[in-house]
């Protein structure tokens, strides 16, 4: 009765183990979902504010270069490291995207009120 006991006992652990180490896999495929998925909306959204300043300015000299140059080193990043990266360094990497983001819709907020300003 003990040998069953204990295969039951070693059963038990190794499910508890395949468990934990499936649902730390899912935690860290999510945050690095997260990531390519703010990646894809913030380079989309550059890419719009992009022609919107080059329409009003005439020129590609604007907030959204050095922006659109720091999204690709997160992006070679993303390539380089993302696989092996733990998904609290993963939620960094968003969460630095998520602040790139709210800065450059600033910038474009008061570009737009200016000019609404405009004569």
């Amino acid at each position: 009765m003990t040998i069953i006991a204990s295969l039951i006992a070693v059963a038990a652990c190794v499910t508890a183990l395949a468990w934990a180490l499936r649902r730390g896999g899912q935690r860290k495929q999510r945050a690095f979902t997260g990531v390519l998925d703010a990646a894809d909306a913030f380079e989309d959204r550059l890419r719009t504010a992009r022609a919107e300043l080059e329409a009003i300015t005439g020129n590609e000299d604007n907030p959204v270069r050095e922006a659109m140059q720091e999204m690709l080193r997160q992006r070679l990043w993303l390539q380089q490291h993302g696989a092996t990266a733990s998904a609290a360094r993963l939620d960094e990497v968003r969460a630095a995207i998520d602040e790139a983001r709210a800065r450059i819709e600033q910038q474009l907020d008061r570009i737009e009120r200016a000019r609404a300003h405009t004569p």
